[in-house]
């Protein structure tokens, strides 16, 4: 009988190519067919390795679940940026990589990562998904997520509407 470890845990700088990966491999499961194909390209390439060792060192906070001795998913978040919204923190994107979705991964994540805001005085957050994103959308209502704004955001020549999801507590 074998036991897997699962953990989260911040980020260290060590990480970054695994949370590169796992950003390209969920991003290209999540946005295929929703964000133009040009466009996706550029937003993945945009966060290589580089990128995440300089956010991670910078202090961002990002938080990676580890199964076994794999990176299985990242959460990136801190201050709401939407001063239109007044809720204190905001997960900024929290993702999974395919394989690992539906197993109760995200909800670890997304609970690691509110506990953290909450420690951190940030009591209520919000978390903005694409509304095509059917998967992302289902996941925040099934946290209790409740659907607080809409708003829209360009992809090159696409305008894809986005769902603002906030708890309090």
């Amino acid at each position: 009988m074998s036991t897997t470890l699962i953990e989260v845990r911040p980020a260290k700088a060590a990480d970054a190519t695994a949370v590169a990966s796992t950003h390209d491999e969920a991003w290209r499961s999540a946005y295929q067919g929703i964000i133009p194909g040009a466009e996706l390209e550029k937003l993945i390439n945009r966060r290589g390795p580089q990128w995440w060792d300089s956010a991670i060192r910078k202090g961002s906070r990002v938080s990676v679940l580890v199964f076994g001795d794999k990176i299985a998913g990242y959460a990136n978040y801190g201050r709401n940026r939407a001063r239109s919204l007044h809720f204190d923190g905001e997960i900024y994107e929290l993702y999974l990589r395919p394989e690992f979705q539906g197993l109760g991964f995200g909800r670890r994540l997304f609970a690691a990562a509110r506990r953290d805001l909450m420690q951190s005085g940030l009591k209520s957050m919000v978390v903005w998904a694409l509304s095509d994103n059917d998967p992302a959308t289902e996941f925040y209502r099934a946290l209790g997520g409740r659907m607080v704004a809409r708003s829209s955001e360009r992809f090159g020549p696409k305008a894809l509407d986005k769902i603002a999801f906030a708890w309090t507590n």
